[in-house]
């Protein structure tokens, strides 16, 4: 499963967001420094109303969406990556996620404290980062003092190493998260890619406002917005506050507050929808009377690929895929029709996963 790692400085709103997220108050939230220690962990369902007109087609009561973990992690001081704060611990729980949410704090308000003593952004994101990078500059050092020796034997893949991390270290200096196909091509990529830095990984800065900027933003979201768009980053504009709140709502309620606040989807669809944007991701999905599910592959994967994402033996004894188009089969209504229009077609190997497929192996064990 996915795992998305939601980080920043003390009482940015990093557990209300949490608790909003997971619709639980599974995190605590209060109003002081490092009210988190634990990092708490939470799974969300990815909203896709496709799954729900689907389930009616095939007459199933059974909808499984695809998931998200989301962890919320204790927030970040200057200095945690030497230790301050609780700095190791933290570093080590940001380096197990797959992407980055830093949630930067874009309001301003007396009642609540900032750990910096003023309200900035910038300043905020930088910390952050530069904490990040040192962290991670100081994991390099110690391989590549490790890998002096190994490359010296003319050990080529001790080389490779070497000089991709030689390479990172580099750029840390920045002290902001790297894009790595930018730099990197083929097996350098794919060996930075598997490095398990911190800086590598996908980001998006969470702008938390209040409820008045939500729908307008504020000079606070245009510093972010422009610094993301400088370093390839996404940012959503969220109110963590108004996120909660929202938990408390039906569907409709919860559209209707939106729609008075000036916005059409809650940030945290738009979240969800980002963190896949980020991970190149995609989904495909299976639809019977057992049930409706959603699968989550890498855009660009095979029909083989995403069978394995099923199970293993699927990949293992694949034969071939019985495809058809989300849009195709609603227009027709049922796999009875799909296929007697010829809309439904059968894939071989190297057929590349579209989003919204809905897919049913073929395999033989």
């Amino acid at each position: 499963m996915l795992r998305a790692g939601i980080v920043g400085l003390p009482n940015v709103g990093k557990s209300t967001l949490f608790n909003a997220l997971t619709s639980s108050n599974n995190a605590q939230s209060a109003n002081f420094p490092f009210c988190t220690i634990e990092p708490n962990v939470g799974v969300v369902n990815v909203p896709d109303e496709r799954l729900q007109i689907l389930g009616k087609l095939v007459k199933t009561q059974t909808i499984i969406p695809t998931a998200i973990e989301f962890v919320d992690i204790a927030g970040l001081v200057k200095g945690a990556s030497k230790g301050e704060g609780l700095g190791n611990q933290f570093l080590h729980n940001i380096r197990e996620v797959d992407a980055i949410i830093q949630v930067v704090r874009c309001f301003d308000d007396i009642n609540t404290i900032h750990v910096a003593g003023k309200v900035n952004p910038i300043d905020d994101i930088e910390t952050i980062n530069t904490e990040l990078a040192l962290a991670d500059m100081a994991s390099i050092e110690k391989r590549l003092e490790r890998l002096t020796k190994i490359v010296k034997t003319g050990d080529k893949q001790a080389a490779l190493e070497y000089k991709v991390l030689s390479k990172i270290n580099e750029l840390l200096a920045d002290a902001t998260f790297i894009n790595l196909e930018k730099y990197f091509e083929d097996e350098e990529l794919e060996f930075a890619k598997n490095s398990q830095l911190m800086c590598i990984k996908p980001v998006i800065y969470a702008a938390n406002v209040s409820e008045t900027d939500l729908a307008t933003g504020n000079n606070y979201v245009e510093q972010v917005r422009e610094y993301a768009s400088k370093h390839g980053a996404d940012v959503v504009v969220i109110s963590a506050k108004i996120e909660a709140e929202l938990v408390d709502l039906s569907p409709e309620e919860a559209k209707a507050y939106l729609s008075d606040l000036g916005v059409t989807s809650s940030g945290i669809e738009r979240m969800v929808q980002s963190v896949y944007k980020l991970l190149d991701l995609t989904t495909f999905i299976t639809a019977g009377e057992k049930e409706v599910r959603a699968w989550t592959v890498k855009k660009g994967s095979k029909a083989p690929k995403a069978a394995g994402v099923i199970h293993t033996d699927f990949e293992k004894g694949f034969i071939r895929a019985e495809v058809t188009g989300y849009k195709d089969f609603v227009d027709a209504g049922s796999y009875v029709v799909a296929r007697e229009r010829g809309v439904t077609r059968l894939e071989g190997k190297d057929y590349i996963i579209q989003d919204g497929d809905i897919v049913h192996f073929r395999f033989n064990v």
